[in-house]
């Protein structure tokens, strides 16, 4: 994978966490245990600080870097969607931001807070707890039920499972030809997707 120290400052990676071997991480960067990163993810610690605490994820192409001299930090159970851009910000525990959303400059996402997909956090806003923020620009919906909530920390249980089975199993292959007549079916882990709830 690609992992890359910049000034003689290396990333650390904890052995728990998975990042996928396109994801791409440079300098000051220090991923937590259990931790997931995704395939053509970039984590750029370079003019600044970038901390994954435990079991937070960065998904699929999500870019993360800073401000000069700034920090990014995704506290426990932080779980960022795919696309996403964060830019010297703070996630907070357990927060969701949702799939091709911009987080800017001192902004803070509060605890159990949800970023909904393509919102633009402006630099500097506080998003409080336990809310929905939407829109660009990104504006207080309202609060966050408990079912939702609930729905949210079972999603994210869902990538700190995979960074194990990744971990254990995960190789490079050539592909078949055609279907085994008995390929087996990836389980699901249990989780019902929002929508279907």
């Amino acid at each position: 994978m690609p992992i890359y120290e910049f000034e003689s400052v290396r990333p650390v990676i904890d052995a728990t966490a998975f990042v996928h071997p396109s994801a791409v991480v440079i300098g000051d960067v220090r991923i937590g245990p259990g931790c997931l990163i995704g395939p053509g993810a970039s984590l750029r610690g370079d003019i600044g600080r970038i901390f994954m605490h435990a079991g937070s994820n960065v998904q699929d192409n999500c870019t993360v870097h800073v401000f000069p001299g700034k920090d990014v930090v995704i506290e426990e159970g932080g779980h960022v969607g795919h696309g996403s851009v964060l830019h010297g910000c703070t996630i907070r525990r357990n927060a969701l931001v949702g799939m091709n959303c911009v987080i800017m400059d001192d902004a803070v996402i509060g605890e159990e807070a949800f970023v909904a997909a393509m919102s633009f956090v402006k630099a500097e806003m506080v998003v409080p707890p336990r809310t929905l923020v939407a829109g660009i620009p990104a504006k207080v919906m309202r609060e966050l039920t408990e079912n939702e909530i609930r729905w949210k920390t079972e999603g994210t249980k869902v990538y700190q499972e995979l960074a194990r089975r990744y971990l254990a199993t995960m190789s490079e292959c050539e592909p078949l030809r055609e279907v085994e007549p008995d390929r087996r079916t990836l389980p699901a882990i249990g989780y019902q997707p929002k929508h279907q709830s």
